[in-house]
């Protein structure tokens, strides 16, 4: 995620802006204390301090009446995440099919009490966590993927249109059933194998942030499960607290189980376009410029490479195949390169003009 982002934050959301460092923020501080806590934390058992039998916990998860299942034995593929840093292996794992089952799990936890359990609950997606969020040691892990409640539904207004989706579906299907109907999410992530739930916990940054803020800039409304076990709608105008601090608030406030999320019209075709600089104060001083321009690319995104041998013959779509010489200019290995990434919307009758464009405020 390109630094262009957080000044495009500060520039045209401000909203986003404060919710950005606030997961910065929240990142670095561990609740101890919220049941629905999905950070690791060291409990009493791990102190030394007793603490209830763990097969007394399993036996009364075991007893709860749930349209999913538990699994006690096969928990070791969910002990790491894509950090790889930390291995925190479950009690237990719950593979839900609707909401009731998080929020009868969840209420169960809450009633046995801080006195008779310290059993920790973390929501997990895809698992792409860096710091062992989407673990916990010797507690209970929901597998959000296997929740398929509500299904998909995609509602075509003419003012805000907005697709329903359980917080454990993935993006990229959401993109796939809106593109049935002309539509798209508004704001995305790079990669899109990942859960709603999961980047809403989050922020959700991605190249179109600059225009429209973070994935969490656009949902109209939520269904959470907090620590207690209650499910509860909220909104901007509804629960307005719980709507704010759950979206970025890495977990710490309930469970994602169902969002509704801002779609606009899809656009017809796409021009991408890739910028190597090798100059850094160049580089940021077009990122600027073109995150503030009024008439500028719907997507733009900065990053950083570092240089691998072959990498240019990687990056031939960067540039145009008529002119390799510009490429060449870029003999740069074992230096740090840095990429605008950026692309404009157009319909198809506009393509003669989109041609010939030169894109001149790149200039």
């Amino acid at each position: 995620m390109g630094s262009p982002l957080v000044t495009s934050l500060r520039q045209n959301n401000n909203t986003g802006f404060l919710r950005f460092f606030m997961i910065l923020f929240l990142s670095c501080v561990v609740a101890r204390t919220n049941l629905c806590s999905n950070l690791p934390s060291i409990t009493s058992s791990q102190r030394g301090v007793s603490n209830s039998d763990p097969f007394d916990i399993l036996s009364s998860l075991k007893k709860l009446s749930i349209d999913g299942h538990f699994s006690f034995s096969d928990v070791h593929h969910l002990a790491k995440d894509f950090g790889n840093r930390y291995q925190f292996y479950p009690l237990a794992v719950l593979s839900p099919k609707s909401v009731s089952d998080v929020a009868t799990t969840l209420k169960h936890v809450f009633q046995m009490g801080p006195g008779n359990s310290e059993l920790r609950v973390a929501a997990r997606g895809q698992g792409h966590s860096l710091q062992g969020q989407s673990q916990v040691h010797r507690g209970l892990v929901i597998n959000m993927r296997t929740l398929r409640e509500p299904e998909m539904q995609v509602v075509h207004t003419k003012k805000h249109p907005y697709v329903d989706v359980s917080g454990g579906e993935l993006w990229i299907n959401i993109l796939r059933e809106s593109l049935k109907h002309g539509l798209a999410p508004k704001s995305w992530t790079d990669y899109l194998h990942l859960t709603v739930g999961g980047t809403l916990s989050n922020a959700g940054i991605s190249g179109q942030a600059f225009r429209h803020g973070p994935q969490i800039s656009n949902v109209y409304q939520l269904e959470i499960v907090t620590g207690k076990g209650e499910i509860v709608n909220c909104s901007e105008k509804q629960n307005a607290d719980l709507f704010h601090g759950v979206l970025g608030g890495l977990g710490q406030f309930g469970i994602i189980t169902r969002a509704r999320i801002a779609l606009e019209p899809a656009p017809k075709m796409v021009k991408w376009i890739r910028v190597l600089y090798s100059d850094f104060s160049i580089f940021a001083k077009d990122q600027e410029h073109l995150i503030s321009s009024e008439n500028t690319f719907d997507y733009i995104e900065g990053f950083v490479l570092i240089n691998r041998t072959g990498l240019l013959n990687n990056w031939r779509s960067s540039f145009n195949p008529q002119d390799p010489l510009q490429a060449s200019r870029f003999n740069s290995d074992g230096r740090t390169l840095f990429c605008l990434e950026m692309a404009k919307h157009f319909n198809p009758d506009e393509i003669n003009i989109m041609n010939q464009t030169e894109f001149t405020s790149l200039r």
